[in-house]
């Protein structure tokens, strides 16, 4: 058990996230080049180039999305994935640190990745690029060259699910659908795809609920009261989605960090279920 210093928010599993001093830290104790903790920014291109934590190099996963989860496309997405992490050093025992401008959606979506891939030391500086200023740490603009690997994950299927496992899981009591978007996109007011609303039944929690004023993640038992009193609790399978995929890895995140042990991010999300017009759709009431 971990003391109440090592672990101030209260969370499950409170490794999964890395405060701005101890990245500081292995930063600082690290030997030898390659041998410190591998840094990610997940930020714009343009915002790592202004300046970055020493030593990051930069991926910027935004654009790679999916919007069709039947198998063969699924494949491919996860091939892509895996090769991006692949291509910026990730190897299974080095330990990684994502981080973007503050705990966004950005790194949730390349820290649920690397789980994704079975990749055991993933990390998220929480409050991301804001915290590592606020706390007075080095910044560099020098750019970092990748040092690609050969690394291949270990896929983890019950991190992730499909249209179809969604729709298996649609008015069962063991599992909750959660809806990470926004209050127009949720209600319906605001479409982004070819049918505006929810996955019916779906719980709404926005993303940002998960975050304080300052930008990193709420205490656990904030989080926890925020979660169960919406029918979020540790006894269901949860299954996040969003638009594609991020703000529902945001929500993994804050699951995870509470010691959720089935919680799957759907990939698809609602671009992939409001385009198939075979599914069904709900518009909650206000």
């Amino acid at each position: 058990m971990l003391a109440m210093a090592d672990n101030p928010k209260g969370y499950v599993n409170p490794h999964l996230l890395l405060t701005p001093a101890a990245l500081a830290r292995r930063i600082a104790d690290a030997p030898g080049p390659g041998s410190g903790p591998l840094v990610i920014d997940l930020r714009p291109a343009e915002q790592w180039a202004a300046g970055h934590v020493p030593g990051a190099v930069h991926l910027d996963l935004f654009g790679v999305s999916l919007v069709d989860t039947d198998p063969a496309p699924l494949r491919a997405f996860l091939w892509i994935l895996e090769h991006l992490l692949a291509s910026r050093g990730v190897t299974a025992s080095r330990e990684v640190v994502v981080y973007d401008e503050r705990s966004g959606n950005r790194a949730a979506r390349a820290f649920w990745a690397l789980e994704y891939f079975g990749h055991e030391h993933t990390r998220l500086l929480d409050g991301g690029f804001v915290a590592w200023l606020a706390g007075g740490h080095p910044v560099s603009a020098d750019p970092t060259a990748p040092t690609a690997s050969t690394w291949t994950g270990t896929r983890v299927d019950e991190r992730i699910a499909g249209w179809r496992d969604v729709h298996d899981r649609l008015d069962r009591q063991d599992a909750v659908i959660l809806d990470t978007r926004s209050d127009d996109e949720y209600l319906g007011t605001v479409a982004r795809a070819a049918r505006a609303g929810c996955i019916p039944g779906a719980v709404h929690l926005e993303w940002t609920d998960n975050l304080g004023p300052d930008g990193a993640f709420k205490p656990a038992d904030a989080l926890r009261a925020l979660y169960e009193r919406a029918g979020v609790t540790p006894d269901k399978e949860v299954i996040a989605y969003c638009q594609g995929g991020y703000r529902a890895a945001h929500g993994y995140l804050a699951l995870r960090l509470l010691g959720y042990t089935r919680v799957r991010n759907y990939v698809g999300s609602w671009k992939e279920w409001g385009d198939r017009l075979e599914l069904p759709v709900q518009t909650p009431n206000p």
